[in-house]
């Protein structure tokens, strides 16, 4: 039953990171697929922590969920002050935000 779940959460996790690597053209996947890929380690540590009978795993896993939704709420922000200056978010034309 372990090694199941397990499966299940590495099949998420490495979706999530073809959808990184493989889409580097929208920021926006990118980002959804940074969510998905702390989605996934945080039910790992759920599931290894309520199989080990151990809360640390469940603690750490919401410390892992707050700073994903900080972060996903300040990229957001970036993004559409970005898309209200040059009117498209394409990754190409990020390199004129470098200082």
């Amino acid at each position: 039953m372990l090694l199941n779940n397990f499966s299940v959460f590495l099949t998420l996790f490495f979706i999530s990171l073809l959808g990184m690597f493989f889409n580097q053209k929208n920021i926006l996947i990118m980002l959804m697929s940074l969510e998905m890929l702390f989605l996934s380690v945080s039910f790992n540590l759920i599931y290894s922590s309520f199989y080990l009978d151990d809360i640390a795993g469940q603690i750490f896993s919401l410390l892992i969920l707050t700073v994903a939704a900080a972060e996903s709420s300040i990229g957001l922000a970036i993004l559409v002050i970005y898309y209200r200056i040059r009117h498209n978010i394409t990754i190409e034309f990020m390199n004129l935000m470098k200082g």
